[in-house]
């Protein structure tokens, strides 16, 4: 049985909250900290990584959906939040587990068709296969259209080494609770399985029941926007919430870029209602 953990801040009703790719549940420590005082929030550490490290290497969406579904039962919670890939996941389960109510959804990254992802997938992971951390990380950065447009814009081969130096200065580092880049690399091997396995038609969304509150940032990438657009019109109950400013980093701790009092607010006024 696969053991996936968690830390749980606040008090009210419960939230899970599935993280996605590069980070862990502490990622949105100080989101959970906003909310504390009117809901009990429940940070998971996806399979493989933080308090979840020794877990299995999942199969793709179906593993990760079971794993929300165990984390539902133990704590009794009905509502859920997932960024990025924790998103697909949170959207997946909100189609085929009557215990979720409400799930708030920030910016899935979802293509229109599996080809683009699933490229993407077969490069990182025969760099995975042959130890090339660096060249990993690289491409997985450049599927999901993150970094500065002109770093996405340096080929792998001379990106892998800036990289490298950058995981080398991070492990010099004091330890903390964040998760380091060599550590989560390995893990863009499921986050890609579970991104090219829902990407396509979004038809099967419209089977989604529970209340769906829509996510994202005026200053992601073009294809995240589109992704919840698609999404807004295949959803039968979902409303949409563009926070102004933000970008795909916006549920995070401010020390990572986040805005987590602004995407607090937004949760907060759709689990209240």
């Amino acid at each position: 049985m696969t053991d996936i953990r968690y830390r749980t801040i606040g008090q009210g009703p419960g939230i899970v909250v599935l993280h996605g790719a590069m980070c862990s549940g502490y990622d949105h420590l100080q989101l959970a900290e906003a909310m504390a005082d009117r809901h009990t929030v429940h940070l998971v550490d996806r399979r493989g990584r933080g308090l979840s490290q020794h877990a299995p290497a999942g199969n793709g969406i179906a593993s990760e959906v079971a794993d929300l579904d165990a984390v539902l039962t133990a704590t009794g919670a009905h509502d859920v939040f997932g960024i990025s890939s924790g998103a697909i996941v949170c959207l997946e389960a909100a189609r085929t587990l009557p215990a979720i109510r409400r799930a708030a959804i920030f910016e899935p990254p979802l293509f229109p068709s599996q080809a683009v992802p699933a490229a993407f997938a077969a490069t990182l992971n025969r760099h995975l296969d042959r130890g090339r951390l660096a060249a990993a990380l690289a491409t997985g950065m450049k599927g999901a259209q993150m970094g500065p447009a002109f770093m996405r814009a340096i080929p792998t081969w001379l990106l892998a080494p800036l990289i490298t130096a950058g995981m080398n200065a991070e492990q010099r580092k004091p330890p903390s609770e964040y998760l380091t880049m060599r550590t989560l690399a390995p893990t863009l091997r499921q986050d890609y399985a579970v991104v090219t396995e829902a990407s396509g038609p979004a038809d099967r969304f419209a089977a989604i029941t529970a209340d769906v509150l829509l996510l994202g940032g005026s200053n992601s990438p073009q294809y995240l926007k589109d992704a919840l657009e698609v999404l807004r019109k295949a959803i039968p109950h979902a409303s949409f919430h563009e926070l102004v400013g933000a970008d795909h980093s916006a549920a995070s701790n401010t020390d990572r870029r986040g805005r987590p009092e602004d995407v607090a607010a937004a949760l907060i006024a759709f689990f209240d209602t």
